[in-house]
């Protein structure tokens, strides 16, 4: 059993760069691994310490995850980052496992049609991959941390309406198997304020202090706003990307997660200490220009910057 305490201490909130994997899922290209090196280090110097660096996937057919150890390596080379690393079977575990990564996720849908599509397997088949993961991770004496990713959890783009209850019901089913954490994914950008305050408060009152994630994409322009729900219904945990990149190969629609900058930035003016310099963040695009010029990168911040006229950052109450 992995400590998630010592990981994602409750008293902070986590904000965590997907962009090194699900950023950079549907991308035409992708950075070398020096790029992804220095993607990491100049973040890390920017105040972050979550990177999800890749997918245990093979290499021959997903070569844009290729160098997933050495960006592992790099984040572990920061004495309190903190990696994770995906993997959709036992191989791609035992693989992570292998490496001194400090997270694995795990996914799942709420949606029947959608799990089949992503992973080619029933839910319950699904569930039985995670608790042989758990297995693996035991037996090996590992301490990283297995959290489930619970795609779909606001609405599915084959399926159409997911009912909550069966989302909270897939929470269960997960823990059940024995893993550490959840996370939940709004994979297609379908929820909006009100459904994300009612699954986090549910989430809440499940839960207690145990923290979990929230994964918000901007498909529908919704990113900002449900994030700012998510924190009001006490959620400390979130996924987003530098410039917005990603979207889900076998998601219809899928466009990229809640920009970084941007989500920093709300935080910030909430009152929350993320102990990032957004500036810094903003100046790490930079990086993605050069090394994708024809992707289109997103932000609202990264475009007006942020105002300095005026103390922003908002003190907690």
């Amino acid at each position: 059993m992995a400590d998630v305490f010592e990981a994602y201490p409750p008293e902070r909130i986590a904000v965590r760069e997907v962009g090194l994997r699900d950023g950079l899922q549907l991308t035409r290209s992708w950075p070398s691994t020096a790029q992804k090196v220095e993607w990491v280090n100049r973040e890390y110097a920017a105040g972050l310490r979550y990177f999800e660096v890749g997918s245990f996937l093979p290499a021959d057919k997903v070569p844009r995850f290729a160098d997933v150890r050495d960006v592992i390596a790099a984040v572990q080379s920061h004495g309190d980052a903190h990696g994770i690393a995906l993997a959709l079977n036992q191989r791609g575990a035992t693989d992570a496992l292998a490496t001194s990564v400090g997270e694995i996720t795990v996914v799942i849908s709420a949606s029947q049609a959608h799990n089949e599509a992503n992973v080619r397997r029933t839910q319950e088949q699904s569930l039985a991959e995670i608790a042989n993961v758990v297995k693996l991770r035991d037996e090996a004496g590992s301490h990283a941390i297995i959290n489930a990713g619970i795609a779909m959890a606001f609405g599915c783009s084959l399926s159409g309406e997911v009912p909550e209850d069966d989302v909270m019901r897939m929470v269960d089913r997960c823990f059940e198997a024995g893993v550490d954490m959840v996370g939940l994914a709004d994979t297609v950008g379908y929820a909006g304020p009100r459904q994300i305050t009612r699954l986090c408060g549910r989430m809440e009152k499940r839960l207690g202090d145990l923290p979990f994630v929230i994964h918000l994409h901007d498909t529908r322009g919704m990113g900002i706003a449900n994030a700012s729900a998510a924190l009001d219904a006490g959620c400390r945990v979130f996924d987003a990307s530098l410039a917005g990149l990603g979207g889900c190969p076998f998601a219809p629609g899928a466009t990229g997660n809640v920009v970084l900058e941007d989500l920093i930035y709300l935080a910030e003016t909430k009152g929350f200490d993320t102990g990032v310099d957004v500036d810094q963040i903003i100046a790490a695009r930079e990086l993605l220009a050069e090394a994708m010029p024809e992707e289109a990168l997103h932000g609202a911040l990264a475009q007006a910057g942020p105002p300095t006229s005026l103390n922003w950052r908002a003190k907690a109450a």
